[in-house]
């Protein structure tokens, strides 16, 4: 989407997803959107018809076409008013009802967009919440190979021709998915969850140095591709001549890379002769999950070792 988001790309960007028609309200295509709006994290932005406390998009289903029906024709014309506002982004019909022609005017010479669908009004409103928190969250586009391995969203990142394409072919091959090559974009879509996905240009591609150009998809199905994915651990590779060696012994550290806002561990991997970085990647990552769980190695061994200690120490205690 541009920096200017008009009504007109809103609805085709949620056209095919919700299965929407345009029914009235064709006049205000050419509106711009207010995208200052927290679309992901209010909760009354997208939601079912409130005329107390009016979302932006409101939603009506049966139980609300069945209320405006069953008023008197000065409060249904108030209602009308309210719901059709200037602050209403949008209106949506769910499941194919039959809408009024007073709904029809009153869209029209409000100039707010009158949609309708065939999803169910609660899924509607699911569905519109997400795409919509998707559309309008922060953005940024990484360098790097986006992959899913055991189920975890990583990001290898590392100076150009360290081997990151190589090492994810070769991930592939063990059974993990691509989901971008290069060019990952990334976007905000809540506080504390970023989401990666691939641009539509290079979906399915990766290019590997002696290789050039290669359809993943193609040459090795449909399930060596995911479409998104939350972005959990980045892995950054380096040289082997461009690490320091003390932190390389120890391993995993508690650096950070802000995404977004976001902090997202990171990983130190070198590149060196003889190493099988697919396997050290999917060690990393099992360890992350572990780590989530609470569980540190490291802090265990420490734990043990203190106890060793202490033990020790008591045996050679002469008795009092």
């Amino acid at each position: 989407m541009s920096e200017t988001t008009l009504v007109a790309d809103l609805f085709r960007y949620l056209n095919e997803k919700l299965e929407l028609r345009w029914l009235a309200g064709e006049n205000s295509a050419e509106q711009a959107i207010n995208t200052n709006i927290a679309w992901g994290n209010h909760p009354k932005v997208v939601g079912h018809m409130n005329l107390v406390h009016p979302n932006r998009v409101q939603v009506l289903g049966e139980i609300e076409l069945g209320y405006l029906a069953g008023l008197e024709p000065h409060e249904r014309h108030s209602a009308l008013d309210t719901l059709f506002a200037s602050q209403t982004t949008a209106v949506v019909v769910a499941s194919d009802h039959q809408v009024p022609e007073d709904f029809l005017n009153i869209a029209t010479a409000n100039r707010v967009p009158l949609w309708i669908s065939s999803l169910h009004s609660h899924q509607l409103v699911s569905t519109l919440r997400y795409q919509l928190a998707n559309l309008f969250a922060d953005k940024v586009t990484l360098h790097g190979v986006f992959m899913e391995v055991i189920s975890v969203g990583v990001l290898l990142t590392g100076e150009s021709a360290v081997g990151k394409s190589e090492l994810a072919l070769e991930l592939i091959t063990r059974g993990h998915r691509l989901i971008a090559d290069d060019a990952a974009e990334f976007a905000r879509i809540t506080p504390d969850i970023v989401s990666g996905h691939c641009p539509p240009m290079l979906r399915d591609f990766l290019e590997v140095r002696g290789l050039g150009i290669l359809n993943i998809r193609e040459m090795y199905g449909d399930g060596a591709l995911k479409g998104s994915k939350y972005l959990r651990l980045i892995i950054n590779l380096t040289r082997q001549d461009s690490i320091d060696p003390d932190l390389e012994r120890l391993g995993y550290t508690n650096s950070v890379r802000n995404v977004l806002g976001v902090d997202i561990p990171v990983i130190t991997l070198q590149m060196a002769p003889g190493r099988n970085l697919a396997v050290m990647v999917e060690a990393a990552v099992r360890n992350h999950k572990v780590l989530a769980r609470g569980y540190d190695a490291n802090e265990d061994l420490i734990a043990r070792q203190r106890k060793q200690m202490k033990d020790d120490s008591a045996e050679t205690t002469p008795n009092s």
